[in-house]
């Protein structure tokens, strides 16, 4: 294989010009991190942490979380063939999860005629919440608020902040009333530009610190002041064509036909029944979680985001995705979804292995990451939907899980290649039992 090299430009990214590497997956874990080092521009200390098999120090653990007693490392792999805007990427994923990898960098591949997969991501707007209560008068209250936004706003960006100095900090108030088991509360959302940062924590000062003066304001008490995940104003959305040749299982037109049919078959189950569109989205955040993971981002705050705008943006909650047909007969698939991510901040920053991940990304700002991680969703998605409709999901994921039922049966060295091999040609059910069976025949030869 031959790998073009390109001059890094922006902040830092190699442009990769070919996501698409043939027999990737033959090579060694070793020659493949050397690829996508060469391929990414990636430093000595980018590649040393990756080889270092994801360690992090005791002292940088302890700086994280509390009572640290060790790490923890999972697999990081990389999805090939993305193509994002016109620009190739390699994807890094961390999971424990076999098929997941291997599936969306086969759908990627799958939609390349028609310019591969389309961004339109919002600002990184993110929302911190103010809850009123014991107000005398409401409806006042609710217009006091709103009355003094200008002041508001200004006391939230008179905070000492380099987001503020890039454009960034509170852009407008919004109010609303609720009822609830507790009385009628007034809910004041403050909306913060945070640039290329998550947000957490500079949203959640600003609410802190104009709490005092909402009250003086409303004559009520301001109880909680936190940040909301459903970042109702930061969707990234993906949109991505796939002809019936390029989803077909033998490249036909007919046969893609036959696919695309049942694909929307599948996706109508998900957005009419909330029990099968729990499994649907869990197919969606196997990628969008994974890569947020290899990222350094808050992939549990991006979950509940992406989940509870599945059931805000629906009569009940449903499918993350949408599926349908143009006017040529192509699959065409959709994403928005909340994504609050940030290149700068956080885990990103501290944890080696997330640094080396985003440089082989080579984003330039958030927003480029939220695309990305949502393009991700996108074309994983689609790979469990394309399975289920066809050979059904086990076919594809027990052959990719077979060494690992090998290994948890007790098989070591090569009997772990034998036994693996030796299931795939059992007819039937391949159990776990099944497997320990097999390896106990190959030691009794």
């Amino acid at each position: 294989m031959v790998y073009s090299h390109v001059a890094t430009t922006g902040r830092g990214r190699m442009p990769v010009e070919n996501s698409r590497l043939s027999g990737f997956f033959r090579h060694s874990v070793a020659e493949r991190r050397q690829i996508v080092a060469e391929m990414t521009g990636l430093s000595d200390q980018q590649i040393a942490a990756l080889q270092a098999s994801g360690a992090l120090s005791e002292e940088a653990a302890d700086r994280m979380i509390e009572n640290v007693i060790g790490t923890m490392s999972l697999p990081v792999g990389v999805a090939t063939n993305f193509v994002i805007d016109g620009k190739h990427y390699l994807i890094p994923f961390c999971l424990e999860e076999s098929s997941v990898v291997a599936a969306a960098s086969n759908m990627a591949k799958r939609c390349l005629k028609n310019g591969g997969f389309h961004t339109n991501s919002d600002a990184p707007m993110m929302i911190a919440q103010l809850q009123v209560l014991d107000c005398s008068d409401w409806k006042k209250a609710e217009q006091d608020v709103l009355s003094n936004a200008d002041e508001l706003m200004a006391l939230c960006n008179s905070l000492p902040s380099t987001m503020i100095r890039l454009g960034g900090g509170c852009k407008r108030i919004e109010t609303r009333l609720i009822d609830s088991l507790s009385g009628p509360m007034l809910i004041a959302h403050i909306v913060v530009d945070c640039r290329d940062a998550m947000g957490a924590n500079a949203v959640n000062t600003m609410a802190e610190l104009i709490a005092p003066r909402i009250e003086e304001i409303t004559g009520g008490r301001v109880h909680l002041r936190i940040l909301s995940n459903l970042a109702a104003h930061r969707l990234a959305r993906v949109r991505a064509v796939f002809t019936p040749e390029e989803i077909s299982e033998d490249g036909t037109h007919e046969n893609g036909v036959s696919v695309i049919e049942g694909i929307l078959e599948a996706q109508h189950f998900a957005m009419a029944d909330p029990f099968r569109a729990a499994t649907h989205n869990k197919g969606v955040m196997n990628a969008i979680s994974s890569v947020a993971v290899a990222c350094g981002q808050d992939w549990r705050a991006i979950e509940a985001g992406c989940h509870a705008w599945a059931a805000h943006s629906n009569e009940h909650y449903g499918s993350m995705t949408m599926w349908g047909k143009d006017e040529q007969g192509n699959l065409v698939g959709s994403i928005e979804t909340p994504m609050a991510v940030g290149t700068v901040g956080g885990a990103s920053k501290v944890h080696p292995v997330a640094q080396a991940n985003l440089a082989i990304l080579g984003v330039e700002s958030a927003q480029e990451l939220a695309g990305i991680i949502a393009a991700a969703g996108l074309s994983q998605n689609l790979g469990a939907l394309r399975a289920l409709s066809t050979k059904g999901i086990q076919a594809g994921h027990m052959k990719l899980h077979a060494r690992n039922m090998a290994v948890s049966a007790g098989a070591i060295g090569e009997e772990i290649e034998i036994v693996a091999a030796r299931l795939q040609q059992v007819s039937g059910p391949k159990t776990q039992t099944l497997v320990g069976e097999l390896l106990e025949q190959l030691r009794s030869e």
